[in-house]
């Protein structure tokens, strides 16, 4: 069992980075969020998934990298859901930060997973049921910082919404875009989407 790999970035590209540990190239899938964690770096640290496929014409060994522990357990907790495969799996991750993913998940906001691409209603809503209460009582939730929030104040769905994929077009990210334009709307409940569009620009970090 390969715990993590360390050693040179011999290559990289979004979805796959090839690491030299004396003297032997590991290639390893990853996500858009470890690839932007290890860009620019010569020398990284790497912690595996390994994945063995059985039973075909040919067997397959597959090894996937994450840039922390965090991002490890979080792919690990998804594809033990039905219907969320490796490639999956490593969708969600590449949309979504862990903190963001975990955030989510903890409060049930089955819309932005369905921002995903390849993420259904319905695949959305089981990992959701399958994931919440894995993810609020494991220590991934306590190092994240993660927190269900059930009182979150209701706002104009379809213009947060709007407001949302607007931005993710505009090439935000989906879950921060969320906290803002909500923040946006629980003050200033009446503002129209472009207003709320506007005004979020501002705020996103």
């Amino acid at each position: 069992m390969i715990e993590y790999i360390r050693g040179e970035l011999a290559d990289l590209t979004p979805a796959l980075a090839v690491v030299e540990a004396h003297g032997v190239g590991y290639a390893l899938n990853i996500s858009l969020n470890t690839y932007s964690a290890i860009q620019g770096k010569t020398q990284v640290k790497l912690y595996v998934h390994e994945a063995i496929m059985t039973g075909g014409r040919d067997d397959n060994y597959t090894l996937y990298g994450f840039a922390n522990k965090q991002e490890r357990s979080l792919y690990r907790l998804l594809i033990t859901v039905s219907g969320v495969g490796a490639n999956t799996a490593r969708m969600i991750l590449s949309s979504l930060t862990p903190a963001e993913l975990c955030n989510v998940i903890a409060n049930g906001d089955e819309k932005m997973l369905k921002t995903v691409k390849g993420i259904g209603l319905r695949t959305a809503q089981r990992i959701i049921v399958d994931l919440k209460d894995k993810i609020m009582q494991s220590s991934i939730a306590d190092e994240l910082h993660v927190s269900s929030q059930p009182n979150t104040p209701a706002v104009n769905t379809a213009i947060k919404d709007e407001a949302v994929s607007a931005l993710t077009m505009l090439g935000f990210s989906p879950a921060p875009s969320a906290k803002v334009v909500v923040s946006i709307l629980t003050e200033q409940p009446d503002l129209p989407v472009e207003q709320v569009v506007k005004l979020a620009l501002k705020m996103i970090k």
